[in-house]
């Protein structure tokens, strides 16, 4: 998502649905009660107000929305209840899958790409790589009706003046007839299109690169790519120079993380700092500065302007570095291996989103009713994993879906330990009504081989009686009997 000098991170970043939680808060409150008496009104003060002086009325009163949308604002004031880790961020973002569609994406889009670059300076993996965390390359648009979402924004709770801005900005774009109305789709906050730009961001730097007279970040591959590369010329750009480098600090080395605090690559040499692999560093960028993500222990890198240019893109260094990882592994044509050289420091390291699509369809596989398998792991997921967690003594019970979970839910568990480093030969916890209830799903299915020193329960609803976990509206959860259509 483009960031116009105005926004932040703490506003924008959740909206293009790869937000990184920073600190545990309270989950998503209940979407408010919007007087649409008081909306009407709003909009009647806005269309007249001089930020819409631009806006004809036909435009204002075709599109204008006839309720507002409660759900926004829900957006606007939820952060996540679990915090998100670097190596989560990035194993989400940057895996086998997306590099695999980036690499095809190359191939497809190769001609358009080389004149981009010709044209802007960008490196084309560099415009691919803000392509695929944007949208999946295009996949993932978003389905809000952007003008719903930007006039509720406009007239309630905070930031008011900002989206009535964004809001002018999206219905001049239809006026100019560069977008069709119904492509008006997007984040909750207001992005839009392949490579996600707000409407003042589009106002200011999309262009029409295919030649059809409009400027279509949403239908057009190439207006879309363009744009981008336009985006990041317009933000300091450097041609011909690497985004940075993975590097190994020598023995004894301590720095703070600070990519702002550039220095010559001869400082760093003399320093003692070398590429990951042991290699001396090159002389490809004028200055550097230095970006631990995960402190002195994990992987460490010297980024340079181009960096600083993907940040611009989305106020966050793990955001910057994604696209940045991303774009190297598109460049190497490698999909092999996505992770640094340095490992993270941690012994649960995220999951792929395919091994996210696992563990839900595990979860649904046991009765848990957490939605549909979207490789997204939600707040409904995250609630089922603890449930899970707890059910069979496993702790902490708190919701993570990482590599421990993974292999414990989908069988690859180690039989002489649990996956959170309890011994299989250990005694089990006194059973709670939840253990229950997770014993009874067990039955009808394979439990992991860690856990295989739980107690059974008999039941005459052995065999092939299945079960779904159903929460009522009172918070109380149940077993419903699903085998006979209950």
């Amino acid at each position: 998502m483009r960031l116009t000098p105005f926004s932040t991170l703490s506003l924008l970043s959740v909206a293009v649905g790869i937000s990184l939680a920073t600190t545990a808060q309270a989950a998503q409150p209940p979407a408010p009660d919007l007087s649409n008496s008081e909306f009407q009104q709003c909009l009647d003060n806005l269309k007249n107000s001089s930020k819409f002086s631009g806006v004809d009325s036909y435009t204002f009163n075709n599109y204008r929305p006839s309720q507002p949308d409660p759900s926004v604002i829900q957006s606007l004031n939820y952060q996540p209840e679990f915090q998100k880790d670097v190596w989560d961020y990035l194993s989400a973002l940057v895996d086998k899958e997306r590099v695999e569609d980036g690499i095809r994406a190359k191939r497809q889009w190769g001609s358009t790409l080389r004149q981009i670059e010709s044209r802007y300076g960008v490196k084309a993996e560099h415009v691919l790589g803000v392509w695929g965390v944007e949208s999946n390359f295009g996949q993932t648009l978003g389905k809000k009706p952007l003008f719903e979402s930007l006039a509720t924004l406009s007239c309630f709770d905070r930031r008011q003046s900002y989206f009535q801005g964004e809001y002018a900005n999206a219905l001049k774009i239809v006026q100019n007839g560069d977008i069709a109305p119904n492509d008006m789709t997007g984040s909750w906050a207001g992005a839009f299109g392949q490579t996600q730009f707000m409407p003042s961001t589009f106002l200011e730097l999309a262009v029409d690169f295919d030649g059809d007279g409009r400027r279509d970040l949403v239908n057009s591959v190439p207006d879309a790519l363009a744009s981008t590369a336009n985006f990041l010329d317009n933000r300091g750009y450097r041609t011909g120079e690497p985004w940075g480098y993975e590097v190994k600090l020598p023995d004894g080395f301590w720095a703070a993380s600070n990519r702002k605090d550039k220095k010559s690559i001869s400082h760093w040499r003399d320093q003692g700092l070398t590429l990951a692999n042991g290699s001396p560093l090159p002389y490809e960028l004028s200055s550097a500065g230095l970006l631990l993500p995960a402190g002195m222990e994990g992987p460490a890198f010297l980024v340079g302007k181009n960096f600083d240019t993907f940040y611009s893109y989305n106020a966050s260094e793990n955001y910057a570095l994604a696209i940045a990882h991303l774009s190297d592994l598109i460049t190497r044509e490698d999909s092999s291996k996505t992770d640094f050289i340095t490992a993270w420091p941690t012994d649960d390291p995220g999951i792929s989103r395919q091994q996210a699509k696992d563990i839900q369809q595990a979860l649904l596989n046991a009765g848990y009713d957490i939605g549909g398998v979207d490789g997204i792991i939600g707040d409904n997921t995250r609630t089922a994993i603890q449930q899970y967690q707890t059910s069979r003594g496993i702790f902490p019970a708190d919701g993570r879906a990482g590599q421990k979970f993974y292999r414990a839910i989908v069988g690859n568990a180690a039989p002489s330990q649990t996956q959170y480093g309890q011994p299989a030969n250990s005694k089990p916890l006194n059973p709670t009504s939840a253990d229950r209830m997770g014993q009874l799903i067990q039955q009808q299915t394979t439990a992991p081989s860690s856990y295989s020193s739980q107690p059974s329960v008999s039941s005459s609803n052995s065999g092939n009686t299945r079960y779904r976990r159903v929460t009522d509206a009172d918070g109380t959860i149940k077993l419903v009997r699903i085998d006979q259509g209950s």
